[in-house]
């Protein structure tokens, strides 16, 4: 069964087409063909590759309000061009989206039809940015696979499980009756790694304490127990808990009263500092790249190194209080883009959680590999690096709804 997974984001797009056997394989498997639309400013980078090895990769200007156009083009490129692997587009059989926010009703994946499409809308105020590239996603796919099934799978699902107190703020109570709760989010990643923590140590998911540090752009982290979401660093948005990229994370929310009665801040101004000027970029000043921040903080850049200090701070912080939220652990889990690559972010985070039982193995943690222990032998407590693996999570759920 040939599924194709739409991964549709604010700045990219991406796609991957994976071939499953009704019994797919527990571990992930590479997709026949993936790509990727990457948009910084006017510039849009097109990255596609398949499974026998050929490559495209190239930029072009494209202006902002035209971005999702190119999305069909890069569709097309699955059977037609040098990188095709399919001789037409009826041989797509189903079509996956990752859907960030689910709002309230919709918790569990879910074969698409108009009132699915419609609860995404009506929640797009939330994530309006996520939510609209989603919409745009489906509306594509339709357009290009008439008649084949579709299935949204929602990065707020894994997260339903979450008790009263860790879900309802401690505002008025009306908030809550109106919906306005603690969601939680990267929820098809967090879900993914509790499954694949226990299979690499052999133990059953239902006996395990788990946090899961999914740390890239958006920084999120979850408290796994028994396999289920009990408590996150995300709430009503995405931009709640940890320091990240361009994202502030928790701060006062006294500071925006302030900043409204004092620069008469409106809700765009407010937005556009909280989501795009803060976190890595607004301390340091250099870039929201932890890579670049770090190298700016090795050549003596002040607020380089405060960034740093101040994700590091926010990291660990959040990871004691997930634990605290388990009860004690006895596994903690690196995945996304920071997380897999930075043996900085993995050292300097479980420097001080020595006292917790984790110990972490200096040379297998500076030459890691994905999907590796990285902890000592006798360290109470595992530490993983788990590669992030959404697109094949949301390709295995639509095979499981094909089958019923």
């Amino acid at each position: 069964m040939k599924v194709l997974v739409l991964n549709s984001g604010s700045s990219s797009q991406k796609i991957a087409l994976f071939e499953l056997r009704p019994q797919p394989s527990a571990d992930p498997i590479p997709p026949l063909w993936e790509g990727k639309l990457e948009w910084d400013g006017d510039t849009e980078n097109l990255t596609l590759r398949n499974s026998r090895g050929e490559k495209i990769q190239k930029s072009i200007k494209v202006p902002p309000e035209q971005r999702h156009a190119s999305v069909p083009s890069l569709l097309q490129n699955l059977w037609s061009g040098p990188a095709a692997v399919i001789a037409r587009a009826e041989e797509v059989e189903m079509i996956g989206h990752r859907i960030v926010h689910g709002g309230p009703k919709l918790t569990q994946p879910v074969v698409i039809d108009a009132r699915v499409t419609q609860a995404i809308a009506d929640v797009a105020a939330i994530a309006p940015l996520h939510n609209k590239a989603g919409l745009q996603g489906i509306e594509i796919a339709e357009k290009l696979f008439p008649g084949k099934p579709q299935v949204a799978v929602f990065d707020t699902g894994f997260h339903r499980t979450l008790p009263m107190y860790a879900a309802v703020y401690p505002g008025p109570y009306e908030w809550f009756e109106h919906d306005i709760r603690r969601y939680g989010f990267h929820g098809i990643n967090h879900e993914y790694c509790a499954q694949r923590t226990a299979k690499m140590l052999r133990r059953e998911v239902s006996s395990l304490k788990i946090v899961t540090c999914h740390l890239g752009n958006g920084c999120s982290l979850a408290a796994i127990n028994a396999g289920k979401s009990i408590d996150t660093t995300m709430g009503f948005t995405p931009l709640d808990g940890l320091m990240m990229g361009t994202r502030a994370g928790s701060i006062d929310s006294g500071i925006l009263i302030h900043l409204m009665r004092t620069r008469h801040a409106d809700a765009d101004e407010l937005d556009t500092m909280l989501n795009r000027h803060s976190g890595l970029l607004g301390i340091s000043g250099v870039s929201s790249d932890l890579r670049d921040v770090l190298k700016s903080a090795s050549e003596g850049n002040a607020r380089a190194k405060l960034a740093f200090d101040i994700f590091i701070h926010r990291l660990q912080t959040g990871i004691a209080a997930m634990v605290a939220s388990l009860g004690g652990f006895d596994v903690i889990v690196f995945t996304a883009g920071i997380g897999e690559n930075s043996a900085d972010v993995r050292t300097a985070a479980c420097m001080k959680l020595n006292f917790l039982g984790v110990q972490l193995d200096d040379e297998k943690n500076a030459s890691v590999e994905r999907d590796v222990d990285i902890a000592k032998p006798d360290s109470r407590v595992r530490a993983l690096v788990i590669r992030a693996q959404e697109d094949w999570a949301i390709a295995c759920e639509c095979l499981r709804l094909s089958t019923h």
